[in-house]
């Protein structure tokens, strides 16, 4: 509502002095102290929560490797049992390499020295 009788008239603050308030500043510290130990302790226990799975995803990692491994050992040794077997070597000693077994009567028989 406007009046002939209100004049508005334009303030200056530039004389004005602005004090700390001293009250203020102590409400903000003691919001500060109870929030900080609580903002990280949460930051604390995610970190934490973290390392538990990165952890969890590493041992599931080496978990699967231990079982490639196995798999592998248990293929060389039946491989390894394959090769060494005397059938397959008395097989390849013949017909790879052309040789064949001794007679008896070509055999030399040395005596231990005492």
């Amino acid at each position: 509502m406007r009046s002939v009788y209100v004049i508005r008239r334009p303030v200056h603050n530039s004389y004005l002095v602005r004090q700390q308030d001293r009250r203020r500043r102590r409400e903000l510290a003691s919001v500060l102290l109870a929030f900080v130990p609580v903002a990280f302790g949460m930051l604390g226990y995610v970190w934490l929560n973290l390392q538990l799975v990165h952890i969890g995803y590493e041992v599931h990692r080496l978990e699967r490797v231990l079982q490639l491994e196995e798999r592998r050992e248990r293929e060389l040794r039946v491989e390894a049992a394959y090769l060494s077997s005397p059938e397959r070597v008395r097989t390849e000693a013949a017909q790879g390499l052309g040789l064949v077994q001794a007679d008896l009567d070509r055999l030399v028989f040395f005596e231990e020295l005492p």
